[in-house]
């Protein structure tokens, strides 16, 4: 047995049945030995962006790594934009990266590069196999790394030779770490804030956002007056009816300090303190906390927070029943396509049970709330701010999860980022609906323009912001990739082509054409 083959059949057996690939001539041992593991299914992608954010879609949906095959530095570096989202939102993956046979390392041939820095910078685990015994071992503990709790990056980095030669041999999965409960007396601690009667935000994210973890936070809200809401991009959240309303931290520095203000303790389960994106000139403060707040720890990620508030909701509300979303649709608009249209035709259709990935940036307004009474769904989001994993994200949840629709809102200059994805979603026929937020701009970049006090300085500055001259067309580089697509201008139309797109297996995209354009 080959090294490539003790591989593949390695991470099958320890639960790695997808890889996400853009392979080279390195790794094409492992593309052979395919043949001799039908279990592990490949997905073949046209840039390692679309591999590393789609491992990243199907890890946060199925709960449990996909793999990555990577050729070289130079494809590890092509995927790190959406490693670095996949690492902030600690997702499980494993990264496979070819590498030169050994012999051949020391010729510094064009590609040669320290493929071992490259995956440092976003995983939290990363091994060489030096010879074909080592490969199964390494693998098995790759997996394990990857899915101890929070759940992180590990990256195996695998020599052509180590690939070619015999000598190799299956090992047994590794199991996992799991996650350390939370100490009673921590918990007391909480129960004893909550008491205070002073203002407190119970700042919730990671693991509590699941139904369990919500609906345990709701009777702790309830029970004790604390407000709930939650990190600002969640990895993955569970909402809609039947859960309670959870209000995401606002992205602007201005409404994350409003929304906070007055907060005298702030309890933290699941997340991290939160701080601002960037710095801004002036006095605004690196995060949103008022500075007589008290920032408390009730789990840290990788802790398990669920069990956490479920022992707090013993202590400090155990009669309390939850407020909780009522069954409910917004109207569907009329006229004019603008985002809130846009937000509530999406709410006022969309079925029960679908993921719903968001990459709309400011064209969002409104999203959270016209779909938070809709049927029960999942949600996930950017969670690192590398902008474009808005499509490969839609591609893996798809792969992960086959019976269930995914709606991908995805504005229009993050999506060329990574627009060949869509020639995956044909490939592998996947129901998936784009609703492209077509304002021609890089809106974002226009607020923080202003934001950051730079004076706008005319014509070329405005070039670089806006995405015309020429325009783009969604829906021929759709159709160029296989990808049935339409354009709506008018909220009528975007409801007769999403209430289409839905009805109809496949993928669909919808150039929705906002003002701006």
């Amino acid at each position: 047995m080959n090294g490539a083959q003790a591989l593949i059949r390695t991470l099958v057996d320890a639960g790695v049945d997808v890889c996400f690939a853009n392979p080279g001539t390195s790794e094409m041992h492992f593309v052979a030995a395919l043949d001799d593991v039908p279990e592990m299914r490949a997905v073949l992608t046209l840039f390692e962006g679309v591999a590393t954010g789609a491992a990243d879609g199907y890890s946060r949906m199925a709960g449990r790594p996909a793999a990555t095959l990577l050729h070289l530095g130079p494809g590890l570096g092509n995927g790190l934009a959406n490693l670095h989202n996949a690492r902030r939102g600690r997702t499980p993956l494993v990264n496979v990266v070819g590498d030169h046979a050994r012999s051949h390392k020391r010729l510094d041939a064009p590609l040669e590069s320290d493929i071992d820095a490259l995956a440092g910078t976003v995983s939290g685990w990363v091994r060489r196999s030096l010879m074909p015994a080592d490969v199964g071992a390494d693998a098995a503990e790759a997996v394990a790394a990857a899915s101890a709790a929070p759940g992180s990056i590990a990256t195996l980095i695998l020599p052509a030779d180590v690939s070619w030669e015999d000598g190799a041999a299956v090992a047994e999965p590794c199991p996992p770490r799991p996650a350390p409960h939370v100490a009673p007396s921590v918990v007391e601690e909480i129960a004893g804030v909550l008491a205070s009667g002073e203002e407190t935000v119970l700042f919730l994210g990671g693991d509590v956002m699941g139904e369990d973890g919500l609906l345990a936070a709701a009777r702790v809200a309830a029970g004790t007056g604390a407000r709930l809401m939650s990190e600002t991009f969640p990895s993955r959240a569970a909402r809609g009816a039947g859960l309670p309303d959870v209000p995401k931290l606002p992205y602007p520095p201005e409404m994350a300090i409003a929304a906070l203000a007055g907060t005298k303790h702030l309890v933290l389960s699941g997340a991290t303190s939160p701080v601002h994106f960037f710095a801004y000139p002036g006095e605004v403060p690196g995060h949103p906390v008022p500075e007589d707040c008290t920032v408390h720890v009730l789990s840290a990620p990788g802790e398990d927070g669920v069990a956490a508030l479920q022992a707090l909701v013993s202590l400090a509300a155990p009669d309390a029943e939850p407020a909780l979303l009522a069954a409910s649709r917004p109207e569907l608009p009329t006229g004019k396509l603008t985002p809130r249209a846009l937000s509530a035709v999406v709410g006022a259709l969309m079925p029960e049970g679908t993921i719903l990935v968001d990459e709309a940036l400011t064209s969002g307004v409104g999203l959270d709330e016209l779909t938070s009474g809709a049927p029960r769904h999942d949600s996930l989001s950017l969670t690192g701010g590398a902008i474009g994993d808005g499509l490969p994200m839609a591609l893996g949840a798809a792969v992960a999860c086959p019976d269930r629709p995914v709606i991908g809102i995805q504005a229009d200059g993050s999506a060329m980022y990574t627009i060949s994805a869509l020639w995956t979603y044909a490939r592998e026929q996947l129901d998936i609906t784009t609703i492209i937020c077509d304002n021609s701009a890089y809106a974002i970049l226009e607020q923080e323009l202003t934001r950051v006090g730079a004076q706008h300085g005319g014509e070329r500055a405005t070039r670089l912001l806006e995405l015309t001259r020429p325009g783009l067309d969604f829906v021929a580089l759709a159709q160029g990739m296989g990808v049935p697509a339409s354009r709506a201008r008018t909220a009528e139309e975007l409801t007769e082509q999403l209430r289409k797109a839905l009805a109809e297996p496949g993928p669909h995209l919808i150039d929705a054409v906002l003002p701006g354009r």
